[in-house]
């Protein structure tokens, strides 16, 4: 693989860091790291391969001589950005919602539609986190039995938020240790302490908020399942790091969960956890700060109308990392 001039537009952002790592631990060939960032952290260092990199000013012109870009940025910095750096010769892989849906713009999962990076025109979008998280297990359950339904419950991390979800969930744990009032609860509608809040994103069609519709929409896209039927609530839950997905899923073949394990034990990206005489199943503090996904619970759908073949399973995954990290650099060495 030729050295590449990677830059990472949002370097100093939670993802964006952890981009960093991910770039190191998997030895991408990077010949000069451009890390991106707003004005106000130009001129900051960051560490990368022993050395300390400066940050420098995200705006057009810092893409020149750019090979890849990996994005971590928010949706408005994406749209104004991005393009600019496809004009000077770059190929983006964006972390933001920007370009998700745009019939133009793969969208990838490496263990799922590898193939897709091949007709990119200069972007290729990166899922929305609970997306990656569902659909990595969920696409050899496919591949097996063929998935036509699914009913989806996410206890999504304070991380999920960046950094100040990270800072504020800190904050407030603090606050009620102390007896203390926790105060203003931004980012979060709520206090996330001590509680949950059964809303991310704004609400949106028949009163689905934007991350609940995301699961359909990306996951039609990935999987090239235009006819997916996907019901989905997602809940902020009071855990930092790793998020947890309650899948049920319908399947058009039968499917035993002894198959669906034997399946899942053979898959790229997944961990089975599934020993119920043992107390072994997917936990957050388990997955965090790596790639795999876990699976476990897995059992028969007990409420499945007679003669439908259909599974529920427990997962977990860290969104910041094969959520949004990893997954970008697995897209960019597909790129290489």
């Amino acid at each position: 693989m030729s050295n590449k001039v990677v830059a990472v537009l949002g370097a100093t952002g939670v993802v964006g860091q952890q981009m960093l790592r991910c770039l190191e631990e998997r030895d991408f060939p990077v010949k000069e790291l451009v890390p991106l960032a707003s004005a106000r952290s130009a001129g900051k260092t960051l560490k990368f391969a022993g050395e300390d990199v400066v940050v420098r000013e995200a705006a057009p012109e810092a893409f020149e001589g750019v090979d890849i870009v990996l994005g971590a940025a928010d949706d408005s910095t994406a749209k104004a950005l991005l393009p600019e750096a496809v004009k000077r010769g770059a190929v983006c892989v964006d972390n933001s919602h920007a370009f998700r849906l745009e019939d133009t713009v793969p969208l990838v999962i490496p263990e799922i539609n590898a193939k897709d990076v091949e007709w990119n025109q200069g972007i290729i979008s990166n899922p929305n986190c609970a997306t990656i998280i569902a659909l990595v297990p969920l696409w050899p359950l496919h591949e097996a039995a063929g998935m036509t339904r699914l009913v989806v419950s996410t206890y999504q991390a304070a991380s999920g938020a960046g950094m100040p979800g990270l800072n504020e969930l800190e904050r407030e744990m603090a606050a009620v240790a102390a007896g203390q009032e926790v105060g203003d609860t931004a980012p979060f509608a709520y206090q996330l302490a001590a509680n949950l809040i059964p809303q991310i994103g704004g609400f949106k069609d028949e009163a689905y908020t934007s991350e609940e519709l995301k699961l359909q929409n990306e996951g039609r896209k990935i999987c090239h399942l235009p006819e997916l039927r996907v019901n989905c609530t997602c809940v902020r839950v009071p855990i930092m790091r790793s998020h947890s997905e309650s899948i049920t899923v319908e399947f058009e073949r039968p499917i035993t969960p002894d198959e669906a394990r034997e399946v899942l034990g053979n898959a790229p990206g997944v961990r089975v956890v599934d020993d119920p005489a043992e107390l072994r199943y997917p936990m957050p503090l388990e997955t965090s700060d790596q790639d795999l996904i876990y699976v476990g619970r897995i059992r028969k759908d007990l409420s499945a109308p007679e003669g439908v073949s259909s599974l529920t399973f427990f997962c977990c995954g860290d969104q910041i990392r094969k959520g949004a990290a990893t997954n970008a650099v697995q897209i960019a060495e597909l790129l290489v």
